[in-house]
């Protein structure tokens, strides 16, 4: 690290160069490729899965994304001359719109279906020429004018869908700008310079743009899901930001003390640069865990963030020191310059607020632990109600079109139109196709049914009537549990009495069954996820800091931190406590893929923290031998940077919940909460006190096993380590 850490320092102006000409090439090549995104959310071997491979097997040209016009009468009906003439001429424009596929309207022969029983709501299905993900913002906004252009006083007209729900979220830039906005106040504070704020902030966005745009030739290699830039941005710029700090805050301590700017810049990406490496190594590992899920769709968005936090560790280590040799002093406030002028070394208080705390934790860490623990398990309390499913569109804003679509037609149609169930069939036999039509007369009678309609055959591979899809129409809306019941009673109980002893299968499709099946699929398999983690993770530690305790201790916090982290998250979703406030919706659900995907986060970024404390409470043990001392030491020199990291990365994560989409949202509210209370409970409160009151066992680790062991050490050689604490902090 230290030859890295040299060369890059000398060779400032051409490392800088090669990291503008990376970002420019990367650019250049992303708007050559274009991003291809893929959030087919296809679960093999569930009953939805194989309902939407047959579906897609019969008619597979049917791959645009298909949406809603949806237009409501105050008084009379939607099929008024007035209205059907006014109405018709506006669906046959938007035919005519650049990626419209397909109008199909109310107004033609058949098209009585699509007219409310009472005659006051009507819907059209605009059919695009692409996915959803792949369309032009501006092509969908033309839609969206085209279409609301037709209101007028006693006639409401509104859109749903998904491509109108892409082109009404807010851009994640914004959520970006607004997060590098936030992180930089902070660290202007922090740093009392203009220059040091600026190094981190020009370091991370360098390391998140690379990853960003690796999406493209990436996107043409592997699924790679929409929201996977968001999710990337969010991580990456709080991981990039953070670990810039670290080094950024030990070469600032290195100046202080008296080493010339490109000495101080070594040791410091020596110390905490091999920090950073192992640490944003244990975020990677925590989110390609991800892949034993086996979820495609999950898969999509693991592999993007890992190779953006790679790209930001990779910025960390060499165009951080490079920056650091462009600006030498200037990461020194004035103040501090003119202290080091006038010869005045290390004059940080190294005893003050952090200082005198790490006093106090061994004088009541029984106390402490004790507190710890209880404010942990109430904060995590709601967990035990957590309900996983998805958010429908009733909870958009109130404001957006997709929102008021949905209302108008549950209000029209039932709550239950917004999510259809699709039973598809494939027929073998005469003899199979009259159990079905005993099967679909029968439904109606289930509870729950609100209405049965058999769909137009689907032609067979063979070209034969072999699929026939029943549209299913629940009496409940699609996040509301009775929905999931039905799912469950249909698959359980209903098909199977008629399919019984026949050829015939009968699979459960659409939106709402597929995500009730995510969230049983993510359910079971969220064991062998933290396994896996937990695992890798203990392993690693042991081997960085040759111990058992500390990797034992390492696990439980995190698990606590995100049992925390899930229990904020019930409160503020399922239980509404915080949605209303954020314009978020109604109570609802949390996202099925959700948990995964905040576990595996919330475990790396955890593990950054843990490395940062111990490596340095190692630091101080290989040199004396003290475990106080050494505790003391950990929590006096990084409790301040922690803390400061944590604020940056909570107002990170805090700016993408103003997105607008439930499900960032859910991100950065879990996220959030998880390294609030990391940072401010589990690292600075419980880990020094546990720490205090086990002693010498801390650093334990059997003989025989420390042999057959390989070295892999964080701190550096001895030679570079830091100078010892001052006694005054000691006293």
């Amino acid at each position: 690290m230290s030859a890295l850490a040299r060369w890059c320092y000398r060779h400032r102006f051409v490392v800088i160069g090669a990291w503008v000409a990376l970002v420019i090439g990367l650019a250049v090549m992303s708007q050559a490729l274009k991003t291809t995104y893929d959030n087919a959310l296809v679960l093999e071997g569930t009953g939805s899965g194989d309902a939407q491979e047959l579906l897609l097997r019969s008619a597979p040209g049917q791959a645009g994304d298909s949406d809603q016009i949806v237009w409501r009468v105050d008084r009379g009906s939607v099929t008024d001359p007035a209205v059907e003439q006014r109405m018709a001429a506006m669906l046959d424009r938007v035919s005519h719109l650049p990626e419209v596929a397909s109008v199909v309207a109310p107004y033609r022969q058949g098209g009585e279906v699509q007219v409310s029983p009472d005659r006051r709501t009507a819907y059209a299905t605009v059919t695009f020429t692409k996915a959803a993900d792949d369309l032009d913002r501006a092509d969908v906004a033309e839609v969206v004018t085209t279409a609301t252009a037709a209101a007028e006083p006693g006639l409401a007209v509104e859109l749903g869908g998904q491509a109108i729900s892409s082109a009404e979220q807010t851009p994640a830039s914004n959520a970006s700008l607004i997060g590098v906005v936030a992180a930089a106040v902070i660290l202007l504070i922090a740093f009392g310079s203009l220059i040091a704020m600026v190094i981190p902030i020009v370091t991370a966005v360098a390391g998140v743009g690379g990853g960003l745009l690796l999406t493209a030739p990436l996107s043409h290699l592997i699924p790679v899901n929409g929201i996977a830039p968001i999710l990337g941005a969010l991580i990456g710029l709080g991981v990039g930001v953070d670990y810039a700090l670290f080094i950024v805050t030990r070469h600032r301590r290195g100046l202080r003390s008296g080493l010339d700017p490109e000495q101080s810049a070594v040791q410091a990406l020596n110390s905490s640069g091999r920090a950073v490496l192992f640490a944003g190594g244990t975020v990677c590992i925590a989110l390609l865990g991800l892949l034993t899920v086996g979820v495609r769709f999950i898969d999509g968005l693991a592999v993007p963030a890992a190779i953006t936090v790679v790209c930001t560790v990779v910025a960390s280590i060499t165009l951080l020191p490079a920056l650091l040799g462009v600006f030498g002093l200037r990461v020194l406030s004035r103040r501090q310059r003119r202290a080091l002028r006038d010869g005045e070394l290390d004059s940080e208080d190294r005893g003050g607020l952090w200082g005198r705390w790490s006093r106090t934790v061994p004088r009541f860490a029984a106390a402490l632990t004790a507190l710890g623990v209880v404010t942990t398990a109430v904060v995590s309390t709601p967990v035990l109600h957590l309900r996983l499913g998805f958010a429908d569109a009733s909870n958009d804003p109130a404001s957006s079109h997709t929102h008021k679509s949905y209302e108008m037609l549950a209000e029209g149609f039932g709550p239950g139109f917004n999510g259809p169930l699709f039973l598809v069939a494939e027929i073998q036999s005469a003899a199979d196709r009259a159990v079905l039509d005993e099967l679909d007369r029968a439904l109606s009678a289930v509870p729950g049914v609100a209405a049965v309609e058999r769909m137009p055959p689907q032609p067979g591979p063979d070209a034969e009537p072999a699929i026939e899809v029943t549209q299913l129409l629940p009496a409940t809306a699609p996040e509301d549990p009775a929905t999931s019941t039905l799912i469950d009673r249909l698959r359980g109980t209903v098909i199977p009495h008629y399919t019984h002893g026949t050829t015939l299968h009968v699979y459960v499709g659409g939106l709402t069954a597929t995500f009730n099946d995510l969230a049983a699929m993510t359910s079971a398999k969220l064991p062998w996820l933290l396994a896996t983690i937990v695992g890798f993770s203990f392993l690693l530690l042991m081997l960085a800091f040759r111990s058992l305790l500390i990797p034992a201790l390492t696990a439980l916090l995190n698990l606590l931190a995100a049992a925390a982290s899930f229990g904020v998250l019930t409160a503020f979703f399922p239980w509404g406590w915080g949605t209303r406030a954020f314009g978020l919706g109604a109570p609802s659900p949390v996202e099925g893929y959700l948990p995964e995907l905040v576990l595996a986060v919330l475990f790396g970024l955890s593990m950054d923290y843990q490395v940062f404390l111990v490596s340095r409470m190692a630091e101080e043990w290989a040199r004396t031998r003290d475990n106080a001392r050494s505790v003391l030491a950990g929590v006096t020199d990084t409790a301040r940077v922690i803390t400061a990291a944590a604020m940056i990365m909570i107002a990170v994560f805090t700016a993408f919940v103003l997105t607008g989409q439930r499900s960032v949202a859910e991100f950065g509210v879990g996220l959030a909460a998880g390294v609030a209370l990391d940072a401010f409970v589990l690292r600075t409160v419980l880990v020094p006190a546990v720490m205090h009151l086990c002693g010498r066992a801390n650093w334990w680790l059997p003989r025989w096993l420390d042999r057959r062991l390989p070295h892999l050490a964080i701190e550096p050689p001895a030679q570079e380590q830091p100078v010892d604490v001052p006694q005054s902090a000691l006293v």
